[in-house]
């Protein structure tokens, strides 16, 4: 992993450590050159923390990035 360069797509995000908790994990941004699965929830509580950490799932060898569309772009998942 290498650092991420300027313009990256969660630069002044803030996470929490934990549920309820006001600790603001120390998040170390990278360049992004592989594509992973994740669990998310993009629910965001007053301070504009994210309630819930990301969960890995598993690297996508089959994919690159140049075919992963960036934040708020392509189609967005469905719900339930």
């Amino acid at each position: 992993m290498a650092p991420a360069g300027p313009g990256h797509p969660w630069t002044g995000v803030k996470f929490a450590a934990a549920w309820g908790s006001r600790d603001i994990l120390d998040a170390i941004l990278v360049r992004p050159d592989l594509v992973a699965e994740i669990s998310a929830d993009r629910a965001i509580d007053r301070g504009g923390i994210f309630r819930h950490p990301l969960r890995f799932s598993r690297l996508r060898l089959d994919a690159t990035v140049e075919d992963v569309p960036g934040f708020g772009a392509g189609p967005t998942a469905a719900a339930g």
